[in-house]
């Protein structure tokens, strides 16, 4: 199994590359805390809060990916130059139909030269 690196809280890292480096690797869970059954949910997943990352050809976020547990509900997948070769946040909208009683979203970013980093979970309640 692959490396899976994780957000870690800024406030505890001292140094600014640190900052830098955990911030524009990290995805982000973007959504509302409820959803209907049945209906479009829609779920914004960012790749970096404060910082932008690279799009260069051997260095670029290659995919994202949006898991409710242990279940894989989308990927989008990047090409390099796919943000015009400028450093940039990746930004992927998932809409996915919710059922169940709730939701424990998890987003994964691969980056080509630093590895697999995962979310903090965010869960959404589905009301009927």
């Amino acid at each position: 199994m692959p490396k899976v690196n994780r957000y870690v809280d800024i406030d505890t890292v001292e140094r600014e590359s640190k900052k830098d480096y955990i911030d524009r690797h990290s995805p982000f869970v973007h959504c509302d805390s409820t959803a209907k059954a049945g209906e479009k949910f829609k779920v914004k997943v960012k790749v970096g809060n404060e910082y932008t990352h690279p799009d260069d050809f051997d260095h670029y976020i290659a995919y994202v990916q949006l898991w409710n547990g242990e279940t894989l509900l989308g990927q989008a997948t990047f090409t390099p130059g796919t943000l015009g070769n400028t450093k940039s946040q990746v930004e992927v909208d998932f809409y996915i139909v919710p059922t169940g009683k709730k939701l424990n979203l998890t987003a994964m970013s691969y980056c080509t030269k630093h590895g697999l980093w995962e979310s903090d979970p965010v869960e959404v309640s589905v009301e009927e």
